[in-house]
């Protein structure tokens, strides 16, 4: 009888858990909603960019091919690493309220998409 009720237990837990980001559903689901549509818009960047290479050369593609582009992603790489070495220094780094992993979680996915733009103008030469 005892394991029972702990197998019982374990699939609440379970299913409490999986249905947590539906517990608190009118404060949560402007936030369900834009996951959504980030999920969505990925899928489609993902199934244009898989298409791209069947086609004539998009305008993105012949401006990222353009001299002036390294130049751009150069001046962005550096302007991100100012603003992110210094801005990631003047918050306060302790406790768990404190913005610093927030901060540091756009910084790096920032940076990643800036860095990427810059490959791709250097390498699509």
């Amino acid at each position: 009888m005892g394991r029972s009720i702990g197998r019982y237990l374990a699939e609440a837990r379970r299913l409490q858990l999986l249905l947590a980001p539906f517990s608190k559903m009118p404060e949560s689901l402007v936030s369900f909603i834009v996951a959504i549509g980030v999920c969505a818009l990925m899928v489609a960047l993902f199934l244009r960019s898989a298409a791209a290479a069947e086609g004539r050369p998009s305008l993105m593609r012949r401006w990222f091919k353009a001299p002036n582009t390294k130049t751009l992603f150069a001046i962005l790489f550096v302007g991100w690493a100012l603003v992110f070495g210094i801005g990631l220094q003047l918050v306060p780094h302790e406790g768990a309220s404190s913005p610093y992993g927030g901060l540091a979680l756009i910084a790096m996915f920032t940076g990643f998409f800036i860095m990427m733009g810059f490959l791709w103008a250097v390498i699509g030469e």
